[in-house]
């Protein structure tokens, strides 16, 4: 992460933008709704810990409850100040394979509940991977309004993190039948597959052996 700290900005109205209030109106509006989602999702998944049967699940649950608990924290933190966190935005990591298991087989049809008793470890883990999901998607689109550059760097870097734990409760859920993912006809599959090939020649407007100038900034701190 670039080093943001005690950098001014300006505003063409009022003059130098201390750090801390560095941030656009899109963002503050998006950053509370991604702040306000995350402690959601963290009271979700307090509230359904009590309920969760499967030690495995309870695992998963408590992992990424203390992971987004601290990525929530080092959020606050730098769009409070403008400035980078106390510590970069970890990595997180699941415990399990990356074996999905294709193919339907039948289940009941599902319907409301006619009680609370009826609550199980499906349920959960469908709640749970539901919050990442949408984690993930509210974190981007905010990103892409955010101007603070240490803030934007945090929502995006965080982004991966929402991604793996979705994966991780897909896996799960698909272990257990929860999650069942179909698969195409051979043919019809290799059709989609070969449907598109490599470019060919070279860029548009760009002399033989020149390096376009974009790539020259692939080593640049974000």
């Amino acid at each position: 992460m670039q080093n943001q700290q005690g950098q001014m900005h300006q505003n063409m109205h009022t003059g130098n933008v201390p750090p801390q209030l560095n941030h656009g109106g899109h963002e503050v509006i998006d950053l509370n709704e991604v702040l306000s989602a995350a402690i959601g999702t963290m009271n979700s998944y307090m509230l359904l810990r009590q309920h969760v049967k499967d030690p495995e699940l309870l695992d998963i649950l408590d992992r990424q409850y203390k992971f987004m608990q601290d990525e929530y924290n080092i959020t606050v933190e730098c769009f409070k100040t403008g400035q980078n966190p106390s510590h970069p935005t970890s990595k997180y990591m699941m415990n399990q394979g990356n074996d999905f298991i294709y193919g339907m087989k039948p289940t009941q049809p599902k319907k409301p509940w006619q009680s609370i008793s009826e609550i199980n470890d499906e349920y959960i883990s469908s709640c749970m991977l539901a919050s990442c999901k949408s984690s993930a998607s509210m974190k981007t689109m905010a990103a892409l309004e955010t101007s603070n550059p240490v803030v934007r760097r945090v929502l995006a870097d965080s982004i991966p993190n929402c991604i793996e734990m979705g994966y991780e409760l897909s896996i799960y859920q698909n272990k257990h039948h929860y999650y069942q993912v179909p698969q195409l006809a051979e043919t019809d599959m290799n059709q989609y597959r070969n449907a598109f090939a490599p470019a060919q020649g070279q860029g548009m407007g760009q002399p033989m052996g020149q390096m376009p100038t974009n790539s020259m900034n692939n080593n640049l701190p974000h």
